[in-house]
This record gives C-alpha cells, sequence and structure tokens, in this order.
C-alpha cells in the first residue's frame, strides 16, 4: 500500500505560501537572508512534487514536473554557492502560481480544499 499523496500536496502548497510571504518582506535578489530562506522553500517543495502521483501529475499537462525534479537536483547538490538568485526570482515569479493552481485542483478532486 502506497503513501496518501495528499499531504505532500499541502506541503507544496504551505511553502508556496511561504515563499510568498517572504517575496512580501522584500528584493530576495537583493536580501541573503530572503534569498536563502526562498531556496530552502524551492527545496522542499520541488522534492514534495516527486511523491505525487504520476496519473495526478498528467492532469496538470503544463507544469514542467521534470524541469522541478531537475532544479530541487541543481538546488541540493549545488554546494558551491552559484545559483543565480535573478534565474530563482523569475523560477518564482513564473512557474508558482500555475503550480499553485495545479495542486489545489488536485486537491479539490478529491474534494480537499487546498488550505
Amino acid at each position: 500500500m502506497s503513501k496518501p499523496w495528499q499531504p505532500y500536496a499541502q506541503h507544496i502548497l504551505d511553502a508556496i505560501a511561504k515563499i510568498q510571504r517572504i517575496q512580501a518582506r522584500g528584493d530576495l535578489t537583493q536580501d541573503e537572508i530572503l534569498y536563502d530562506a526562498a531556496l530552502r522553500n524551492l527545496q522542499t517543495l520541488s522534492e514534495a512534487t516527486q511523491l505525487l502521483p504520476e496519473q495526478k501529475k498528467t492532469a496538470c499537462p503544463t507544469i514542467p514536473w521534470s524541469e522541478i525534479s531537475g532544479f530541487r537536483n541543481i538546488l541540493v547538490h549545488n554546494y558551491l554557492g552559484n545559483i543565480d538568485p535573478i534565474t530563482v526570482a523569475s523560477v518564482i515569479d513564473k512557474h508558482l502560481k500555475p503550480l499553485e493552481q495545479c495542486i489545489v485542483a488536485m486537491l479539490g478532486s478529491e474534494g480537499i480544499t487546498g488550505e
């Protein structure tokens, strides 16, 4: 029997909410504390996406699931610290809202509100 996926989906939504609060505090491309906090939450949500069922992911074909996994690997294994803050901010600005909408829809299809 496999583990339920819904807690991972909620974990993704929680990480997205944290990133949104981080952004509200300032420019993560200019503040290394905000940048580090955003990276940590991106790592967390990227890890959690790998634990969602494939059949659920196929319902959101516009989400770049494999790129999210690859991004997680870059975040986790890039020990030299040369990840570009502007690129990270761009990823957040471009991809977080569609991911959030997809996860909310996944949970909604199960009768769960994504709160």
